[in-house]
């Protein structure tokens, strides 16, 4: 048996073609998902903290709201139990 020294050398080499190529894409994808994981924490980042400002503002205002709200019921409340008064005091004259 003789072997061809040229042919099995060939598919040496062309068998190593495809792992070759097999550990570039590897590579490749691996650097795309390290990007990918880097803009994401990123955006993450950034939404975490604009939300952050968000609801602060959010609080602050409904604090006002809640102020103003309270201070309008209070006013009404004295308005309405000051004519509940003057109410009752006319019934009880016409009653007399």
């Amino acid at each position: 048996m003789t072997f061809n020294l040229k042919a099995i050398l060939a598919a040496v080499l062309l068998s190593a073609v495809p792992i070759a190529l097999a550990q570039d894409v590897a590579t490749d994808v691996k650097t795309g998902a390290k990007d990918t994981s880097k803009a994401t924490k990123k955006v993450a980042t950034k939404t975490a903290h604009g939300t952050e400002k968000a609801a602060d503002k959010t609080g602050t205002a409904t604090e006002k709201v809640g102020k103003k709200t309270a201070s309008g019921v209070k006013k009404g409340a004295k308005t309405t139990g000051h004519e509940m008064k003057k109410a009752g005091e006319k019934t009880e004259n016409a009653v007399k």
